[in-house]
C-alpha cells in the first residue's frame, strides 16, 4: 500500500512564471519550483495522497497577477472509488478564474507582465542591489545593519514596493482569491478569511523590475492581512493577523522589510493608536523582536533619553555605575525572600533604568504605537543589553522589573500556587525569559 501513497508536501510543486523577457538566468531561484510548508488544510492531517505512483501536482502562477494553472501527472494510478482525487480537492481552494490549458496560461503570463499593476496606495518602497541567496545571510541587511539603498536607476538595482488595500480597492477581491492559497501552504493553522467581513485591510509586497523599453513589470513577494479594532476612547488598534512571504523570497530580509513598513504606516497614520500581532509564531516573534529593537536603537532621541548618551550605537553600553545618579527602590518581597521591607540603595541609572521610569516609557510607547506587552519586552531587552554586570543593585532592579511583568501577565495561573511555588515559578520563568533575550540580542550583534 505504501508504494501508492504520496507525501502531499512533496507532490505539490509551486512555481512563479515570468514572461520570457523577464527571466534572468542568474536569479533562477526566483522562478524555480518550490514546495509548500504545509498541505494538511487541503489534503488532510496526514498529508498523504493515496492511489498514485510518482504523483506530481504543479501549481503554476503568473509572477505578478498570480493567475493560476494546474498540471497533474503520475506514472501509474489505481482504479476504483477508494483513491484520492487531488485535482478536484485542490480546485476547491482555488478561484474560478484559474486557467485550464497550458497554452492559454503562457499567453496570459505574457499579457499580465505588461498589464498587471499592484492595486491600492503605495505606502513604502526600498531599493536593493541585485544579488542571489548565497553567502552572508541577507537578513542582516535589514535586521542588523540595513543595506544602504542605491539609486533605482542603477542597472543592478531592484525596487520593492508595499501597497495598502482593502476589499473596496478595484480588482483586489479577485487578486486576493488567488493570493490567499499561501495562507494554507505556509501558516500553521491558517485559514481563509471571510470576504463578507468588510473591515479587513491588507498590505502587499511586490518586486518592481524595469524593462529595456522603460516599462515596469511587477512580481508578487508576500502580504499581510490586518484587522482594525475599536481602541478606547476614540481610536483604532490595528492587529496584524496573517503574514506570509512566498518561498523564493524567504530568508532575504523581505519579511523584516514588510513588517517595518506596516509599523511605519501605523505610526504615520492618525487613525491608529497601536499595532498588535495575533498569536505570532516563534519565527515571526524573532523577526518582530529584531526589527522593533533595530528601530528603537536607530531612534536617536529615544536612545539619548534611555541610556543617557548621544551614542545611539552604544559602543560600550552600561546601565548602572557609568550613567548618572539616581535612587533605586528595591522591594525584597517581589523576590519572594526576606521580610517584605523596602530597601533603598544608591545606584546610577538612566531613564531606561532599571527600574524604568514609567511615565517616560509610556510616552514613547504611545508615540511609537507599540502594543504594551511587546514594548515592555523590548524595554527589558534594551536594559539587559546595557546592564552593568558588576552593579548588583541594577541587576536586582532588572530582575524585579521583569518578574513584575511576568507576574501581572500570568496572575491567575500563579494565584493557583502557594507562595513558595510562586517564587520558584517566577524565578524559573525569569531565567527562561532572560535566556531568550540574550539569544535575540546575540542575533543583533554586527
Amino acid at each position: 500500500m505504501s508504494e501508492w501513497t504520496t507525501d502531499s508536501n512533496q507532490a505539490l510543486h509551486l512555481q512563479f512564471v515570468r514572461a520570457v523577457e523577464d527571466v534572468t538566468p542568474d536569479e533562477g531561484h526566483l522562478t524555480d519550483e518550490f514546495h509548500p510548508k504545509f498541505t494538511y488544510p487541503i489534503f488532510g492531517e496526514e498529508e498523504k495522497i493515496y492511489g498514485y505512483e510518482d504523483l506530481v501536482i504543479k501549481l503554476y502562477m503568473a509572477s505578478g497577477s498570480l493567475r493560476q494553472y494546474v498540471s497533474i501527472s503520475q506514472s501509474a494510478r489505481l482504479t476504483g472509488t477508494a483513491i484520492d482525487d487531488p485535482e478536484n480537492t485542490l480546485y476547491q481552494y482555488l478561484p474560478d478564474d484559474r486557467i485550464t490549458d497550458e497554452a492559454s496560461f503562457k499567453k496570459q503570463v505574457e499579457e499580465d507582465a505588461i498589464n498587471f499593476k499592484p492595486m491600492g496606495e503605495k505606502i513604502h518602497s526600498y531599493v536593493r542591489k541585485k544579488g542571489g541567496r548565497k553567502g552572508k545571510d541577507p537578513r542582516d541587511r535589514v535586521i542588523k545593519r540595513p543595506q544602504a539603498e542605491i539609486n533605482e536607476d542603477d542597472p543592478d538595482a531592484i525596487t520593492y514596493e508595499v501597497y495598502h488595500v482593502n476589499w473596496s480597492t478595484p480588482g483586489f477581491l479577485e487578486f486576493h482569491r488567488r493570493m490567499q492559497i499561501f495562507i494554507l501552504l505556509y501558516i500553521e493553522a491558517g485559514s481563509y478569511i471571510q470576504e463578507d467581513e468588510e473591515k479587513w485591510e491588507f498590505v502587499t509586497l511586490f518586486e518592481r523590475r524595469k524593462r529595456k523599453d522603460g516599462t515596469f513589470v511587477y512580481h508578487f513577494i508576500g502580504y499581510s492581512s490586518l484587522y482594525p479594532f475599536y481602541f478606547f476612547p476614540e481610536s483604532t488598534r490595528l492587529r496584524l493577523s496573517q503574514f506570509v512571504i512566498a518561498g523564493p523570497y524567504q530568508q532575504q530580509g523581505h519579511g523584516a522589510a514588510l513588517y517595518q513598513a506596516i509599523h511605519n504606516f501605523v505610526i504615520k497614520s492618525p487613525r491608529y493608536a497601536e499595532l498588535t500581532v495575533e498569536d505570532p509564531s516563534e519565527d515571526f516573534e524573532d523577526l518582530r523582536d529584531k526589527v522593533d529593537l533595530r528601530m528603537l536603537l536607530a531612534h536617536k532621541e529615544f536612545i539619548r533619553e534611555a541610556y543617557g548618551t548621544h551614542d545611539e550605537q552604544m559602543a560600550t553600553p552600561l546601565l548602572g555605575k557609568q550613567l548618572g545618579n539616581a535612587t533605586v527602590k528595591i522591594v525584597v518581597e517581589a523576590e519572594g525572600k526576606g521580610s517584605g521591607k523596602t530597601k533603598t540603595k544608591s545606584s546610577n541609572v538612566a531613564m531606561l533604568g532599571p527600574p524604568t521610569k514609567p511615565k517616560w516609557a509610556e510616552r514613547w510607547r504611545k508615540e511609537l504605537k507599540f502594543a504594551k506587552r511587546q514594548y515592555e519586552r523590548l524595554i527589558e531587552m534594551l536594559i539587559l543589553r546595557a546592564l552593568d554586570p558588576a552593579d548588583e543593585a541594577a541587576q536586582r532592579a532588572f530582575r524585579l522589573q521583569v518578574k513584575a511583568r511576568i507576574k501581572a501577565f500570568n496572575f491567575e495561573t500563579l494565584m493557583q500556587l502557594d507562595q513558595e511555588e510562586q517564587y520558584d515559578k517566577l524565578e524559573e520563568t525569569f531565567q527562561s525569559v532572560k535566556e531568550g533575550y540574550e539569544r535575540i540580542l546575540g542575533l543583533m550583534k554586527p
